[in-house]
């Protein structure tokens, strides 16, 4: 695996360099968010990580240019910001993950692994039949990455957004803790802030549910569901 580390912090580089040689990655870094964007660009790259908080190009603005690009690549971004807004402003600039300063290591190798493996699984299906999740509302094809809902297509979705709507769609009125949405969706079971399954889950209501069809329910106690009926507890 290849992972471009874009990162002004000598000492986070050196740390995230050591654990890159024992699990056998192969990393470069780059200290500057402009010539980040261009080394990216020269291509063959698995994985990037992204501090949020660079010279020359802040991470946000690296990651909305390279997604206006149609990029596929996994992005995690690195930011000692950790106010819901801040995540939620990574997320919808493309961010597949982010991790929040100081991190362990560890933590942030196993994110590194479940993204991997996510998109590992993703290009596994490629040469497979379209599959489509169609219910009341929604007809989402899980090969095109597109949705509808009512005829309409929804185009503002981030990439994580769109999974765990396909996720739930794919599992009508079942509860799930939030811990078991870290595992199926994001990949990962005891690194992840459950805080991720939160913004997501607003930011899914915001952009596809109403008032009288918020389709997201809070099951208070436990988790969250998809419910297209009206009748379903209010959040």
């Amino acid at each position: 695996m290849r992972i471009l580390v874009i990162e002004d912090n000598e000492s986070v580089c050196e740390m995230i360099g050591m654990f890159f040689l024992k699990e056998g990655i192969e990393g470069e870094f780059v200290h500057n968010g402009l010539d980040g964007f261009n080394r990216y660009k020269e291509g063959g790259w698995d994985l990037l990580i992204v501090d949020w908080m660079l010279p020359g190009m802040d991470g946000v603005t690296l990651c909305r240019k390279i997604r206006q690009e149609k990029s596929k690549i996994p992005i995690i971004m690195l930011t000692a910001k950790d106010s819901e807004s801040d995540q939620v402003l990574g997320l919808e600039m493309g961010a597949d993950d982010y991790v929040t300063k100081p991190f362990s290591p560890l933590a942030l190798m196993a994110r590194i692994k479940a993204v991997a493996r996510r998109y590992q699984r993703a290009g596994d299906t490629e040469d497979e039949p379209r599959h489509m999740i169609s219910t009341k509302h929604f007809r989402i094809n899980k090969d095109t990455r597109e949705v509808l809902l009512d005829g309409t297509a929804i185009t503002n979705l981030t990439p994580k957004e769109f999974d765990l709507l396909s996720y739930l769609a794919s599992n009508p009125r079942q509860v799930f803790t939030r811990e078991q949405l870290l595992e199926r969706v994001w990949g990962y079971q005891f690194y992840g802030d459950e805080r991720t399954v939160d913004v997501h889950i607003k930011r899914l209501r915001k952009k596809v549910g109403t008032a009288a069809q918020p389709f997201f329910h809070t099951v208070w106690g436990v988790g969250y569901k998809f419910d297209e009926t009206v009748e379903a507890n209010e959040n």
